[in-house]
């Protein structure tokens, strides 16, 4: 664990030494908070409740985006500078340090949201808020945050080049954030409700709505894994042709 924990830092201080960080942030916090506050049909105001759900849905979008951006470089880049190779001859396994850039994009994606805690206490004092489905709201985003960082990190771990990385995690994304939806909503019978379970729709608006099944978590930490795993999975590939 405490490895583990070593790499970690050493991610968040690469992170936080370059623009990046600072970059996705703002720009986050700024897209977050332009269609929350600010007329849009969908913000705050026009739907005239106490509540977050217009957050929710603009973060739903923006963090299909906002993810894959933040982890195209895990792997990515420590392949282009060769620095992968030191890494790897270190005495850790290959989770330890997928598990290490996975806990640096999650704590990164945690204070992207803490900073939007001022919505939620203004709310509060604006009107009667139900923090139950608010803080259901934030496990929702959390985990469907997870599940795209595994993916991203998955992606970045096949490819030398950032831009390839961060579009190919995308493709990955699209197809549990858009493609699985639509055909779900054009198909019936058993492919329809296959469709419909994998998309990541369906398993996060109830969670938005303060509804937390424990199937949906299962879902969003199901695809997590499966992205680690196919990043260890590369990373021991490397090893065997090196």
């Amino acid at each position: 664990m405490n490895k583990i924990w070593t790499l970690t830092k050493k991610e968040l201080k690469t992170f936080f030494d370059s623009l990046i960080a600072y970059i996705l942030l703002v720009l986050f916090l700024g897209v977050t908070g332009f269609f929350t506050w600010l007329p849009s049909g969908a913000d705050i105001f026009y739907r005239k409740q106490a509540s977050l759900d217009s957050f929710f849905l603009i973060c739903f979008w923006s963090l299909f985006f906002f993810v894959p951006l933040l982890t195209m470089r895990t792997f990515a880049e420590e392949k282009r500078s060769g620095t992968i190779e030191l890494l790897l001859t270190k005495p850790v396994t290959d989770w330890q340090v997928v598990i290490s850039k996975y806990l640096s994009s999650m704590i990164m994606i945690f204070i992207a949201l803490l900073l939007t805690s001022p919505y939620y206490i203004t709310i509060a004092k604006i009107g009667n808020i139900d923090h139950g489905a608010t803080l259901s709201g934030y496990l929702g985003l959390l985990l469907l945050s997870s599940a795209y960082a595994g993916i991203g990190i998955f992606a970045s771990s096949i490819t030398k080049n950032q831009i390839v990385a961060v579009l190919l995690s995308l493709c990955f994304c699209v197809f549990f954030h858009l493609i699985c939806g639509t055909l779900a909503n054009t198909m019936s019978g058993t492919l329809g409700n296959i469709f419909n379970y994998l998309s990541s729709t369906t398993h996060f608006e109830p969670m938005a709505r303060g509804i937390i099944d424990t199937a949906d978590v299962i879902y969003f930490l199901s695809i997590t894994f499966l992205g680690l795993t196919g990043a260890v999975a590369a990373l021991s590939q490397r090893k065997l042709k090196d």
